[in-house]
């Protein structure tokens, strides 16, 4: 049986309209009665119904977070890292996996939507989501442009790139093969591959653009290649086994850059430079400005860029 706030208010021995006062965090009331009350809700397994609450015009308290995938580390750790800061703020997160394809996205949308969340994190890489334009509720994207309305907080991926570009041209590769991701959106990601242009192009040195959507990796690597800028981590590792396999030592044979810098990449793969994206910052970026949003609706905000590090093994 579903426990009710009137059971929970026999359970701590206080009137109904207290229990409703500690669940809104509304009026002056003690710590041991708050914690009574608390203590009562845990026993009796009690949830505030969010969709009344929306409907009575206060805080879900709930957060929709929106990614392409969790097996990725860099999303996974970042993901965990938002729904434990929004929980020390007093939400609770709902996480969704739109696993790159529109569809599920959509009904990821309408599902938070209907359930009043009182904002979302959207670190999607489906482009061209209509309802994106059309939502109201206060969004807030990560790396990614949506909407002209929504605000994005992005690492610097132009300056990622470029270190990136700066060690394998330290490292003196002689064939160098940049794996390019065909996007023309005007999301920040684009500007890692640019960044890293500029500064080959700059340094006079030859590279061969592959593209992502068309690539083969075991059909092209190792090839002659002696030096890879790859898109990510899981993609570095993944073509650095190829060389494994054929016999060459990383950072000796041949020299490959990946991106993101999870905890989990760096303690598993301490061998693989990369660049480090910034969790715990990019999480408190893309929180503070959810809660800007959420206060101030209406008020343009100003795409925030994180900065960005190179990781090199000693």
């Amino acid at each position: 049986m579903v426990a009710k706030l009137k059971d929970v208010a026999q359970l701590a021995g206080v009137s109904v309209t207290t229990v409703s006062r500690v669940i809104n965090n509304y009026g002056s009331l003690s710590q041991k009665t708050i914690d009574k009350v608390h203590a009562a809700m845990r026993e009796l397994n009690y949830q505030p119904n969010a969709l009344a609450r929306a409907m009575q015009g206060k805080p879900s308290k709930f957060v929709g977070l929106i990614f392409p995938n969790l097996i990725n580390p860099f999303f996974a750790e970042l993901a965990n890292e938002l729904e434990h800061e929004l929980f020390k703020k007093g939400y609770k997160t709902i996480i969704a996996s739109s696993a790159q394809n529109p569809e599920i996205e959509h009904e990821y949308l309408n599902m938070l939507m209907a359930n009043q969340v009182d904002g979302i994190i959207s670190g999607s890489h489906n482009l061209g989501i209509e309802e994106y334009h059309q939502l109201t509720a206060p969004i807030v994207s990560f790396d990614r442009y949506l909407a002209d309305n929504i605000p994005i907080v992005a690492a610097d991926s132009y300056h990622g790139g470029e270190l990136a570009a700066k060690y394998l041209v330290e490292h003196d590769v002689k064939h160098l093969a940049v794996i390019v991701d065909e996007d023309t959106s005007v999301s920040p990601t684009i500007n890692r591959i640019q960044g890293a242009l500029d500064f080959l192009n700059k340094q006079k040195r030859d590279f061969e653009p592959l593209a992502i959507q068309h690539l083969d990796l075991e059909a092209t690597f190792p090839g002659n290649y002696d030096g890879v800028l790859a898109s990510n981590d899981v993609q570095a590792l993944t073509i650095s086994n190829l060389y494994y396999q054929a016999g060459k030592q990383i950072n000796k044979d041949f020299f490959i850059t990946g991106y993101d810098g999870s905890r989990l990449i760096r303690k598993v793969a301490p061998y693989l430079p990369t660049v480090i994206q910034p969790i715990s910052l990019l999480a408190q970026e893309l929180i503070e400005t959810l809660m800007k949003r959420i206060e101030t609706p209406h008020e343009k905000i100003e795409t925030k860029l994180v900065p960005v590090e190179f990781y090199q093994p000693k």
